[in-house]
């Protein structure tokens, strides 16, 4: 479960970092707002993928709400699920 919470956690923070940084400069500066929803849609998926994993995974492992918090935390801010990946799961597969 958490090698797969892992695989989600690096595609929901791609998708953010991609919505922020590609699909929004395309809508604003460019004129194209056709990424946003489509980069969006999957950003949200993911999203909502991720707190239901934290959920599972805050049940599952017994996780502190300060952890969980954390963890929930991060996936609203540009490169956290990467920092959440390397701080709480370097050593698990």
């Amino acid at each position: 479960m958490i090698r797969f919470f892992k695989i989600v956690a690096t595609l929901e923070g791609i998708s953010l970092l991609a919505l922020i940084f590609v699909a929004m400069p395309l809508k604003y500066i460019w004129e194209m707002p056709e990424m946003v929803r489509i980069v969006g849609m999957a950003h949200g998926v993911l999203f909502i993928g991720y707190i239901i994993m934290a959920i599972m995974l805050k049940i599952e492992e017994s996780w502190a709400w300060k952890k969980f918090l954390i963890i929930c935390a991060a996936s609203v801010i540009p490169f956290g699920t990467f920092y959440i990946e390397k701080k709480y799961f370097k050593s698990n597969a």
